[in-house]
């Protein structure tokens, strides 16, 4: 466990608090910055900073997804799919982990490598997503909403992947996984995609944080600090939903992400 230093805690805090606002607009930004975040800025070492980040994670996607189930905007099915993929890769990704005796120092550079890739790869998913939205200018009102039938074998290979990533990143469950869904369903609306993956999120970074919690790669106080700031960080953002625009906010946080990239590899 990585001991912080009095005078971070403040900073800390007001990191949480943006990636709490963030998730609270766009409903991604909660794996995908918080990780560089604590790698760049903070100087945790990589590991733990996934494990960390992966619990607050699963608390800040909590509230959003309960927003989104309320409102109908959750496929069950294709979640039972998705989780059938991920969770077991997930698994054995930890399992790879703890039953093999790892250098520290050479694993922490490949999650670095590995992040800053996930990064990009978010940035660019996340520019792609009014794409997606366009396609959708005419889609049915809710009411006439057509019957999606389930692609399987493609869901459970997606799960997988994003299991894989998440594991070892904690990037892939957000933006990635909604640009990734709208190819396997297109005639699904958004609403219905993006509450469909953060529902999909929180078993997911739950299973993969406690994992890493079982291995000694989770800061509990660290943990802590990052949700006293998000909590309040997400209320406002809700609030915010709509008052903002779009183009702008998903400019601004693939901005982010690529920043965020280069830092961490550069670290």
């Amino acid at each position: 466990m990585d001991f912080v230093l009095p005078h971070a805690w403040p900073l800390i805090v007001a990191g949480g608090f943006t990636v709490g606002l963030l998730v609270g607009l766009t409903g991604v930004g909660a794996g995908s910055l918080t990780t560089p975040f604590l790698i760049s800025t903070i100087g945790i070492n990589p590991v733990v900073a996934v494990g960390t980040d992966l619990l607050f994670a699963c608390v800040t996607k909590a509230s959003a997804a309960w927003r989104h189930h309320r409102l109908g905007n959750v496929n069950i099915a294709i979640v039972l799919w998705l989780s059938l993929g991920s969770l077991p890769a997930a698994a054995a990704v930890f399992y790879w982990l703890a039953h093999n005796a790892l250098d520290a120092a050479m694993l922490g550079r490949h999650i670095r490598t590995l992040l800053a890739m996930a990064l990009f790869i978010s940035a660019l998913a996340i520019a792609a997503f009014p794409l997606a939205a366009q396609r959708r200018n005419s889609e049915p009102a809710s009411g006439d909403e057509p019957q999606i039938k389930a692609r399987p074998l493609w869901t459970v290979l997606l799960g997988a992947v994003l299991g894989t990533a998440v594991a070892l990143t904690s990037v892939g469950a957000g933006a990635i996984g909604v640009v990734a869904l709208t190819a396997l369903y297109p005639v699904l609306p958004i609403r219905r995609l993006v509450g469909t993956d953060i529902v999909h999120a929180i078993p997911l970074t739950l299973v993969a944080g406690l994992a890493h919690l079982s291995l000694g790669n989770v800061d509990v106080m660290l943990l802590a600090t990052l949700l006293v700031g998000s909590v309040p960080g997400i209320a406002i953002g809700s609030r915010l939903t709509g008052t903002l625009p779009d183009w702008a906010l998903r400019g601004a946080l693939a901005s982010m992400l690529c920043l965020a990239a280069v830092a961490v590899a550069s670290k």
